[in-house]
């Protein structure tokens, strides 16, 4: 059985700390590996990424996370990221990492995404050069991420992002701002590739679940919409991929768990 915890939009800042910690510290009893979906930071500065370093030395099993946009503010994206690594926390932008347990790997391949919209209201790469700086670079986020899933040859294989790449997930967010929190690049991306799982954050008033096109389970974990230190997903080896069931978790307070069937 493959277990994941997931969270982002933790928006960590100074006087956050002591405030996880708790929650954190026996994720071990319960989860494989936990993931951040970025906006790990409030500010993106590196005294808000050490005090979260810090938050997180009590867990015990791997971290692998995505930055945000919050991550960027401050115009410290490598600091932050390079803070983070220091405490152990593996962080992923265009790359990829399998990690082993009990015998079954699971990879995971990461990227932040950006906006655009989705089909019938997105933007394009034509007209003014910030206009067309905005959608490449939405295209090169999407396209590593496919590049990266491609190259997993694991058990299970997961993408972690920041940005939505559905709009299911974003339903209760404005419409007006849909195009600022995703793009339906990145799941033509999921798509092409394939995964077992895509976690995201960012749409703190959208919508927990979501599908791909092609059928590929979509989550939305951003504390402020979930509403708890992290949610808890667990692979079943029996069944079809696309069978989602939610069940409440007994293995920590204040969590939820959902089950993949694959």
């Amino acid at each position: 059985m493959i277990r994941i915890a997931a969270v982002g939009d933790i928006h960590f800042g100074e006087d956050s700390r002591g405030t996880l910690e708790q929650h954190w510290a026996h994720l071990h009893e319960c989860a494989d590996v936990l993931l951040l979906g970025g906006d790990l930071t409030n500010l993106g500065n590196a005294a808000q990424a050490r005090a979260l370093a810090e938050e997180l030395r009590v867990v015990k099993i791997p971290i692998v996370a995505v930055l945000g946009n919050h991550d960027y503010h401050a115009g410290e994206p490598e600091t932050v990221r390079r803070v983070l690594e220091r405490g152990d926390v593996l962080v992923l932008e265009g790359e990829h990492v399998t990690i082993e347990v009990a015998g079954r790997t699971r990879g995971i391949a990461g990227s932040k995404g950006f906006g655009g919209g989705f089909a019938g209201a997105c933007g394009h790469a034509f007209g003014e050069p910030e206009m067309k700086s905005f959608m490449h670079l939405t295209e090169r986020c999407a396209l590593a991420l496919e590049a990266g899933l491609r190259s997993l040859e694991t058990d299970y294989r997961i993408a972690l992002l920041h940005y939505a790449p559905v709009k299911d997930t974003l339903a209760g967010e404005r419409l007006e701002i849909f195009p600022f929190l995703g793009s339906y690049r990145l799941a033509e991306a999921l798509d092409r590739a394939g995964a077992d799982l895509v976690i995201h954050g960012h749409a703190h008033s959208g919508s927990q679940k979501g599908v791909t096109p092609r059928g590929i389970p979509v989550r939305n974990v951003a504390m402020p919409l979930i509403k708890r230190p992290y949610t808890l997903f667990t692979f079943d080896a029996a069944g079809d991929a696309d069978d989602v069931q939610g069940h409440h978790s007994a293995c920590a307070e204040g969590a939820a768990a959902s089950t993949l069937v694959r």
